[in-house]
């Protein structure tokens, strides 16, 4: 059994759920090629995200980039409710312009290191409207519920980079997280490119090599190799789709092989290289 999967798939710009778990459910790690955005309406639930945890609070919003791997971690019976909504990073690219950017608040996110925005007086607030509004539209079935649907989603992102650009929302801070195994996890991120052993982790952070493999594989859900594995395929799949010949990114992304890397790609994402390459561009 995988240690992690993904998980959904998009095949539209944005898609939204109102979920409700009325008894306590396990849930394991897992990512997505695109990005996630929760809103948390009711539950006792930790959110893992990337080595961090975030005790969430009502209408708590969570910010989950394509490819952060991720689960929530639900603590008693209290019913888990929550609006979740998967977007396209070519979406948010497709309306930006000098004036405005819609991934303005992930990009945020990542520079104060928090996935999760705090909205002061929530229920009381545009952001909060457009929510309720949001989520009432999901069963609309009127004339142009679609488009109505859309022009919401496209408010909601307004607002809500509003808010992040006003101030108006407090990135949490993380409740638990090992600063070793976030840094690991930084310098990963940075040498994904780069051969990287087991041992050379293990010398320039002064840890054992099983210390680090056990507490990286508890906090992360990942072995380091699948970790590595799996974060150079979806950077694979963005320079294919930047339009770089398959060969070179193959070696770009640190593999060895094109017949490892097609392997795994295809393994990772249903299809191979050239699939996409050819799904792609040959229209």
């Amino acid at each position: 059994m995988p240690e992690y999967k993904k998980v959904g798939y998009l095949t539209t710009d944005f898609k939204m759920f109102h979920l409700k778990d009325e008894e306590m459910r396990t849930f394991h790690y897992h990512y997505h090629d695109f990005h996630k955005i929760l809103i948390l309406l009711n539950g006792d639930v930790t959110y893992c995200i990337e080595g961090r945890s975030y005790d969430l609070k009502k209408n708590d919003i969570v910010l989950v980039h394509a490819g952060e791997v991720h689960k929530p971690v639900i603590h008693s019976d209290a019913v888990y409710d929550r609006i979740i909504i998967y977007v396209s990073p070519d979406f948010l690219t497709a309306y930006r312009d000098s004036d405005s950017d819609l991934s303005l608040c992930f990009q945020k996110a990542y520079e104060e290191k928090s996935h999760v925005l705090r909205v002061h007086s929530f229920g009381n607030s545009r952001l909060g409207a457009v929510t309720k509004d949001l989520d009432a539209s999901l069963s609309d079935s009127d004339f142009a519920h679609e488009l109505h649907h859309k022009l919401l989603f496209l408010e909601f992102l307004i607002q809500l980079n509003r808010a992040a650009g006003h101030n108006k929302i407090e990135f949490i801070e993380t409740s638990a997280s090992s600063e070793k195994i976030l840094s690991i996890l930084n310098y990963l991120n940075e040498h994904l490119t780069e051969s990287i052993s087991i041992d050379d982790l293990s010398s320039r952070f002064y840890l054992s090599r099983y210390y680090l493999m056990h507490t990286f594989k508890e906090q992360t859900g990942y072995s380091i190799g699948s970790y590595l594995s799996t974060k150079r395929l979806l950077l694979a799949k963005e320079l294919i789709l930047s339009g770089k010949p398959i060969t070179d990114v193959c070696y770009e992304c640190g593999f060895k092989n094109y017949s490892t890397f097609s392997r795994a790609y295809k393994k990772c994402f249903g299809e191979s290289p050239r699939d996409l390459r050819q799904s792609t561009f040959n229209h």
